[in-house]
């Protein structure tokens, strides 16, 4: 299914998503071929590619094999103009509207707006909300900002409506890889209040427990990959939570 689907298909059927992002520093052919084949009997909706902070030149490699072997949805997760890819599928174009650091703002956006024009990747504009989740990141540290604080849901709720009214089309409330918690429930529950456009949310989720909770809450798409490099079982057990959902509100993955 098109990311660009999402918006209509949160105000027609209220469908659950599942991405997997995969940071092109942590794996192997080998454990992304593994991966492959778990999602042949648990399928995913999205793979996101990209990192905060990627050091290797595996990102091409990582997307051409995933091109080859699958047809999920290849979706571009960059931390800077340099991560763009013409491989993939789309791309999330990120504006950090939880911090004030005008690079992630509109700059590394300037920056990549030729080479965007002239790609045939589609192009998501997504406000990007760090949330504090116990410990800093390696995003938060490389973009220099503070996150939202994790006790603060007015706050995010007043930051994703800024967003949407600036017409961002996603919302994606990130708690960082590595995180020690998950973004709240209740925080995730006040953006979907707070906004009509589809909420994403990733990070610190590693049990059915912490995804169900974010499910519950409203979030549309739900991200796991830190975990999923530990663990690949988790994969399953996710995908299976998602279509349970997805059952229950009679929608087809």
């Amino acid at each position: 299914m098109p990311f660009k689907d999402l918006c209509q298909q949160k105000t027609t059927s209220g469908r659950k998503h599942f991405a997997v992002l995969l940071d092109p520093d942590n794996l192997t052919e080998a454990s992304c071929l593994n991966l492959l084949t778990l999602t042949e009997s648990h399928p995913v909706d999205f793979f996101f590619v990209g990192g905060s902070l990627v050091t290797t030149d595996h990102q091409a490699g990582l997307i051409r094999l995933l091109k080859e072997h699958s047809t999920v949805p290849v979706i571009l997760f960059p931390s800077n103009s340099l991560h763009i890819d013409k491989q993939a599928d789309g791309i999330l174009l990120l504006s950090l509207i939880s911090g004030r650091n005008a690079d992630f703002l509109i700059g590394q956006h300037v920056i990549a707006a030729p080479m965007l024009k002239a790609s045939q990747l589609q192009v998501y504009p997504t406000g990007y909300m760090l949330v504090d989740t116990g410990r800093q990141t390696t995003a938060s540290y490389m973009s220099g900002t503070a996150p939202v604080p994790f006790d603060k849901p007015a706050i995010a709720a007043c930051t994703a409506m800024a967003g949407e009214l600036l017409g961002l089309q996603y919302i994606y409330l990130d708690g960082g890889s590595g995180a020690m918690k998950p973004v709240s429930a209740e925080m995730i529950a006040a953006v979907r209040e707070a906004v009509e456009v589809p909420v994403i949310v990733g990070g610190g989720i590693n049990t059915t427990e912490k995804a169900k909770a974010a499910l519950d809450a409203g979030a549309d798409v739900l991200v796991v990959g830190n975990h999923i490099e530990k663990n690949p079982g988790f994969l399953a057990e996710v995908s299976n939570l998602v279509a349970s959902y997805n059952v229950a509100l009679d929608v087809h993955r």
